[in-house]
C-alpha cells in the first residue's frame, strides 16, 4: 500500500467502518442479531465485486447469485464430509457418505465430492471454483463483445439454469433442501454462540481485507483503465488495450470474492441451498450494491447492511409489504438519487463540511513573529 493508493480521507473512512462493524455492533447487540449481520457482511464481498465490475468497469451481473453459490456449495461440501463419518451415518444403508446421497440410493460418494475431505482443497476451491466458471462465461462473452444488456440477461438465464441443475441433480447436492446439518469444522462445534461469535470477526476481518485489496485495484493503473473502458470503450481498445482481457480479470475477480462470501455464509448459517443462487437473490445483491452506491467500495457495504437490516425489520413486523418496500425503494435509487447514499453523502455532506472546516479552524494570534513565520513558509 503506497501512500498514493491510501489516501488520508479512504484510510479514516475504513477504520471507522472496521470500528463500527469489529467493535460498536459486537457491544451493541445481542448474539442473535449479531449473527445475523454477520450474515449480511458475507452479502458484502458481493458488493465489493459488483463495484469492482458493474460501477468501475460498467459490467452489469445479474448472476452473482451463482457464484456465491458455489463458493457456499465448496464449504457446504466439506462440512458434510465432516459430518458423514462412518460412525455417525452406521444407521445408513452405505455409511460414510452424506444422507441425502444414501436416501437416493448412491452406493459410493462421487469423484468431485472427494478433494472437499481436505480443507486446504476446500479454502482453495472456494474463490477459484467461481472464478474459473467465471473465466469460461466471460471469455465467451466478451470476446465475442457481447456486453450491456445482453450479458445481464445472459447471466441471469445461467442463474436460472444452475438452480434448476442443482435442484435437479438431489442425489448429488442435496436438492430443493441443498445441504444441511452442518456441524463441525475440525472437530470445532460452529453451532455454539461463541463459535458464531469468532466467525462474526473472521467475517469481518475478511471482508476489511477485501475492501483495502479492492481499494489497491481502484487507485491502480488497472482501476483506471477500467473506468475509461465504462466511459469510453472504442477509445481504450484503439489505445492498443485487449478490452476482453480486462473485462474477464475483473469478472473473475468479482466471483472470486462473491465464492468466499458464500463461503463465510455457510459457516455462520449452517447450510446452503439453491434458494441463494438463483435470479431472486442475484437481483437483490445487486439492489444492495445500487442502494449503498455502485461507485464506492464503502458505500455498497453501508448499502448491504442498511437494506438487510430494514428487510429483517419489516419481514418481522409487516412481510406482505416487503417486496413492495424493496421495489419501490429500487425505483427511488434509479430515479432520485442514481449514485446511492455513497451519492448523497458527496453531494451534500462534503461540501457542508468543506464549508464548515474554515470556521472550525482557530485563527492564530498575531505576534511580532508572525510576519517572519510567514516568510519563511
Amino acid at each position: 500500500m503506497t501512500e498514493s493508493s491510501f489516501s488520508r480521507k479512504d484510510m479514516i473512512a475504513v477504520l471507522i467502518f472496521a470500528a463500527f462493524i469489529l467493535i460498536v455492533l459486537p457491544l451493541a447487540l445481542e448474539p442473535f442479531r449479531l449473527n445475523l449481520v454477520g450474515k449480511y457482511l458475507t452479502y458484502g464481498f458481493v458488493g465489493l465485486g459488483l463495484v469492482l465490475c458493474w460501477g468501475d468497469a460498467g459490467i452489469l451481473s445479474l448472476g452473482q447469485g451463482i457464484f456465491f453459490g458455489l463458493g457456499g456449495y465448496c464449504m457446504a461440501m466439506f462440512l458434510k464430509l465432516e459430518a458423514s463419518t462412518p460412525a455417525a451415518t452406521k444407521i445408513q444403508s452405505t455409511p460414510g457418505i452424506p444422507d441425502f446421497m444414501d436416501w437416493n440410493q448412491l452406493t459410493a460418494l462421487p469423484w468431485f465430492w472427494r478433494p472437499f475431505h481436505s480443507l486446504a482443497f476446500t479454502i482453495a476451491a472456494v474463490p477459484l471454483v467461481p472464478a474459473l466458471l467465471a473465466f469460461v462465461i466471460g471469455l465467451a462473452m466478451f470476446k465475442r463483445r457481447v456486453g450491456g444488456t445482453y450479458f445481464a440477461i445472459i447471466t441471469q438465464a445461467i442463474a436460472a439454469i444452475l438452480t434448476i441443475l442443482i435442484i435437479g441433480q438431489q442425489g448429488y447436492t442435496g436438492g430443493v433442501n441443498g445441504i444441511t446439518d452442518l456441524r463441525t469444522l475440525l472437530g470445532w462445534d460452529i453451532r455454539t454462540d461463541h463459535a458464531k461469535l469468532v466467525l462474526y470477526f473472521i467475517s469481518g476481518g475478511l471482508l476489511i481485507a477485501c475492501l483495502l485489496l479492492a481499494q489497491l485495484v481502484r487507485r491502480s493503473k488497472l482501476g483506471r483503465i477500467l473506468v475509461a473502458m465504462r466511459e469510453r470503450e472504442d477509445r481504450v481498445r484503439f489505445s492498443g488495450y485487449d478490452v476482453a482481457n480486462f473485462k474477464i480479470f475483473v469478472f473473475c475477480a468479482a466471483a472470486a470474492l462473491a465464492g468466499i462470501g458464500g463461503a463465510m455464509f455457510t459457516l455462520q448459517v449452517g447450510f446452503m441451498s439453491p434458494s441463494f443462487v438463483g435470479i431472486v437473490p442475484s437481483i437483490e445483491l445487486v439492489i444492495f450494491t445500487a442502494v449503498g452506491g455502485r461507485t464506492s467500495l464503502l458505500g455498497a457495504l453501508y448499502g448491504t447492511l442498511l437494506v438487510n437490516w430494514a428487510k429483517t425489520t419489516f419481514s418481522e413486523d409487516l412481510p406482505q409489504l416487503w417486496l413492495l418496500a424493496m421495489g419501490a425503494l429500487f425505483i427511488a435509487v434509479v430515479v432520485a438519487f442514481p449514485n446511492g447514499l455513497a451519492g448523497l453523502v458527496q453531494e451534500n455532506v462534503a461540501p457542508l463540511l468543506a464549508r464548515l472546516r474554515p470556521r472550525l479552524r482557530p485563527v492564530p494570534s498575531a505576534t511580532v513573529d508572525a510576519p517572519k513565520q510567514g516568510a519563511v513558509r
